[in-house]
């Protein structure tokens, strides 16, 4: 039976991350395919230690390692990779925008062996909505979003529709030999860059999103999407 290393990275997320793992425990997949869940608590501040600490009592398949300061989601995948056992890896961030229920279509391309890496994108059955009923909740973080995806797919000539997506599904093999170095958000340009810059071709499916504002704990500013692009060309030139 395969494995599916499931990597959390979790910080201050007490409001979230109870729900999250039990969501991803609950999900049911399409295969024969076994879950391992590795949670990353990255030096949390609030009431996310304890609530862990609780909850993977009542699961054999969790694995829980805390970094005692936080070193950034970077850090926490980097130390989820080095900690996981499956076949299969899928990045689950803690918080309550991505939805569970689309793992089966994530794994779905890898299974049938089409792909070795598969992203969710959110932009393949959405567009830009200013006004009314169903209007984008981050305007400056779909449009940010778009020109630093069209920057990546014009330097690797290779074309994608959300470089910033929180799901990202690889096999173990290609995830494991990427020698990725980067501690905070810069990560996502980073897994793009060295995934395009190798022979590899990302297979995108669509995806569910309900995206949270800051005020219920949304951590990712403009100021990312300016290091982002950043670490887009530093990524490209480096060797």
């Amino acid at each position: 039976m395969r494995i599916l290393s499931i990597i959390i990275p979790v910080y201050n997320e007490e409001n979230s991350v109870e729900n999250v793992i039990k969501k991803v425990q609950a999900v049911a997949l399409n295969f024969d395919i076994k879950k391992e869940l590795i949670v990353v608590n990255d030096g949390s501040r609030d009431n996310t230690d304890r609530i862990l600490q609780n909850l993977v009592k009542n699961y054999s398949n969790v694995k829980y390692i805390k970094h005692e300061k936080n070193k950034g989601k970077g850090a926490a995948i980097r130390t989820g990779i080095s900690n996981c056992k499956g076949d299969i890896v899928l990045i689950q961030d803690s918080d309550l925008e991505y939805n569970p229920d689309d793992y089966s279509n994530l794994l779905k391309p890898i299974i049938e062996n089409k792909c070795s890496v598969v992203y969710g994108s959110r932009f393949l059955n959405s567009r830009l909505k200013l006004f009314g009923k169903g209007k984008t909740l981050h305007p400056s973080h779909y449009i940010g979003n778009k020109i630093l995806t069209m920057i990546i797919s014009l330097l690797y000539h290779k074309k994608i529709t959300d470089m910033e997506t929180g799901y990202k599904v690889f096999k173990s093999s290609v995830i494991k030999n990427l020698k990725l170095s980067a501690n905070r958000f810069e990560i996502e340009p980073e897994i793009t860059s060295k995934i395009m810059k190798g022979k590899y071709q990302i297979y995108e499916v669509p995806i569910s999103f309900k995206p949270r504002d800051f005020k219920e704990g949304k951590k990712i500013s403009w100021k990312d999407g300016m290091k982002a692009l950043y670490y887009i060309i530093k990524y490209k030139f480096q060797e």
